[in-house]
C-alpha cells in the first residue's frame, strides 16, 4: 500500500504547486478538464428534487432549506395535491399547510413565503411562475441560490447553484477564495461555458454528496487527484478512503 500512496502524494504536490503558479488560462483549462471528469463521473447527474411544473421546482426548492431533498420529496406529493395552482396557495389555510410541511422543518416561515409567492404570482404574474432572475428574485421565499435552480431546471436557462457543496468544492479546487455564493458565482461562471452551468452544479454537488465530503473527503478514492490542489485534506490511502464514499442508495438515504 506504500507505493501507491507515494505516487498519489507526488501527484497532490504537484497539483498544489500548478495552483500556486497557474494564470488565468490555465485555471480555466483545469476547471474544464475538472469539469469533463465529472461528467464521466456522473452521466446521470441531475436535481434531486421531485416535481413536475416549475411551481412546483420553486415550492420544492423553497422547502429543501435546512432540510433534506429526501425528506421534501416525501413531503410534497401530498401538498403538491392539495395545492396544485398559485390560486390554492394564495388562498390556502395557513394551518392546514404548516400541517403538511412540518416535517421539512422552519415549517411557519416556509409557509409565509409559500403563501406569498401564491399571492405574489396571483398579482403580478397572472398565477404563472416568471422565467427571469430579476423577476424571480422578487418573489417570496425565492433568492438567488434558488432563482437559479428554477432557471436550470424548469426552464433550461443556464444557471450555477451555490449551495455548501458547490461552494465547498470550488474553494478546495482552487477556482477561488470567495465566500459569499454571489461572488462564488461570477467567479465560477467565467471558468465555464454557459451552457455547462446548470449541469455543472449537479455534478459538483453529486461529488460533494458523495466523495467530498465537509469533514472528511475520500481523496484516496477521487478520480480527481491529479487536479486537486486541495488533495490530502482527507484519508489518502485507497482502502480508508472507499470507506467514506457513499453509494447512490446512501446518499438518497442522506438527502
Amino acid at each position: 500500500m506504500s507505493a501507491p500512496r507515494r505516487t498519489l502524494t507526488a501527484v497532490a504536490a504537484r497539483a498544489k504547486a500548478k495552483a500556486k503558479a497557474e494564470t488565468p488560462l490555465a485555471l480555466t483549462r483545469r476547471a474544464r478538464r475538472i469539469n469533463r471528469d465529472l461528467a464521466e463521473l456522473y452521466p446521470d447527474a441531475h436535481c434531486e428534487l421531485d416535481f413536475t411544473t416549475p411551481l412546483e421546482l420553486a415550492v420544492a426548492t423553497i422547502l429543501s432549506a435546512q432540510c433534506t431533498d429526501k425528506r421534501v420529496n416525501e413531503t410534497t406529493p401530498a401538498l403538491f395535491k392539495r395545492y396544485p395552482a398559485a390560486a390554492d396557495y394564495a388562498a390556502a389555510d395557513r394551518t392546514e399547510v404548516e400541517d403538511l410541511i412540518r416535517s421539512t422543518g422552519f415549517f411557519r416561515n416556509k409557509t409565509t413565503s409559500l403563501i406569498g409567492l401564491g399571492q405574489a404570482l396571483m398579482e403580478h404574474h397572472d398565477g404563472v411562475l416568471p422565467h427571469t432572475m430579476n423577476e424571480l428574485v422578487k418573489l417570496p421565499g425565492i433568492g438567488r441560490k434558488t432563482a437559479n435552480v428554477i432557471l436550470g431546471n424548469a426552464f433550461d436557462t443556464p444557471g450555477l447553484t451555490v449551495d455548501t457543496h458547490f461552494g465547498r468544492l470550488v474553494r478546495r479546487w482552487g477556482w477561488t477564495a470567495e465566500t459569499d455564493p454571489v461572488k462564488v458565482e461570477q467567479a465560477v461562471a467565467i471558468l465555464l461555458p454557459k451552457s455547462e452551468w446548470t449541469l455543472f452544479s449537479h455534478r459538483a454537488i453529486f461529488h460533494g454528496r458523495r466523495v467530498c465530503h465537509s469533514r472528511k473527503p475520500a481523496c484516496g478514492a477521487c478520480t480527481l487527484e491529479s487536479l486537486c490542489p486541495s488533495y490530502g485534506e482527507g484519508p489518502t490511502d485507497p482502502v480508508v478512503a472507499a470507506k467514506l464514499v457513499k453509494s447512490p442508495t446512501q446518499v438518497e438515504a442522506s438527502l
